[in-house]
């Protein structure tokens, strides 16, 4: 099944302020991993994360980290995060069960 990939209002800022060649990288990594099979986790791409409500998935794209959810045939990107950031992203966005 084909998904269709969604950028948030948070994730088309952050995309922005990347800089051509991060942005590079950024637009592949969806586009090869979420694309047919957003939630198929893998030893060093894709984690479905543990302990947040919200987002339910995180993909890494060289120094960034793609954080998403995915609802029925759509795959919504919450942020797009430089890894030195994640822990404080997470703590900020994520909901607890």
């Amino acid at each position: 099944m084909r998904h269709e990939i969604v950028l948030g209002p948070q994730a088309v800022a952050d995309f922005r302020r990347l800089s051509a060649r991060d942005r590079s990288v950024i637009r592949e990594a969806p586009e090869r991993h979420l694309r047919h099979e957003p939630g198929r986790q893998s030893r060093s791409s894709i984690r479905r994360l543990r302990g947040v409500i919200r987002p339910q998935y995180r993909l890494r794209a060289g120094n960034f980290r793609i954080f998403y959810d995915v609802v029925e045939a759509a795959v919504e990107v919450l942020a797009i995060v430089p890894k030195a950031q994640m822990d404080a992203w997470l703590k900020g966005i994520g909901g607890r069960p």
